[in-house]
């Protein structure tokens, strides 16, 4: 007797971001797929999965690239697929990525963490991440700020309905730090 393949939700929530996503660059053209992750580190049996996306359009002043990362541990795993009841339920952890080009640090990072939030409220934790090659006058090459979303909870299938809600506040997301 074979046996039947059941998907983890790591598995499940993974495919839904990428039809989503790719139904997004293909069907409706208004985001473009640059870059995709699918990774396995077998030293603690984790996985991540990432897909990077620009605003679709020719005509863009600014590239700034949004990001979408699914992680799973191998404790998440082993909850999931042993059906322990001990401790915290399944899940995934969730982060949204956003990467862009800053020139005046001090003026642009306050603008765009209100940016933030303002469209995703204030129960998300946010990071900016500030990269610069030293040496280099930042004036003109700028500095790499990558701002991070964490949520304060793993997520499950029962926030699969959320997913195209989440990507459309992605999208609103790219287009307001276009105008900072």
């Amino acid at each position: 007797m074979a046996m039947l393949f059941d998907p983890t939700i790591y598995d499940n929530l993974k495919v839904a971001l990428e039809n989503q996503l790719y139904d997004l660059d293909n069907l409706d053209e208004r985001v473009r797929v640059v870059n995709r992750a699918d990774r396995l580190d077998m030293a603690v049996m984790s996985r991540e999965f990432a897909l990077q996306f620009v605003l679709a359009g020719e005509d863009r002043a600014k590239r700034i690239i949004g990001e979408i990362k699914l992680d799973s541990s191998l404790r998440d795993l082993a909850t999931e697929l042993l059906e322990l009841q001990e401790g915290d339920p399944p899940g995934c952890s969730l982060r949204l990525l956003f990467h862009l080009t800053v020139g005046d640090v001090e003026a642009e990072c306050p603008r765009i963490e209100a940016a933030v939030r303002e469209l995703w409220g204030t129960e998300l934790s946010v990071t900016q991440t500030l990269l610069f090659v030293y040496g280099v006058e930042r004036g003109n090459c700028g500095c790499r700020d990558t701002v991070e979303l964490r949520f304060n909870r793993r997520i499950d299938e029962e926030q699969m309905n959320d997913l195209p809600e989440l990507l459309e506040h992605m999208l609103l997301t790219l287009e307001a730090l276009e105008h900072i």
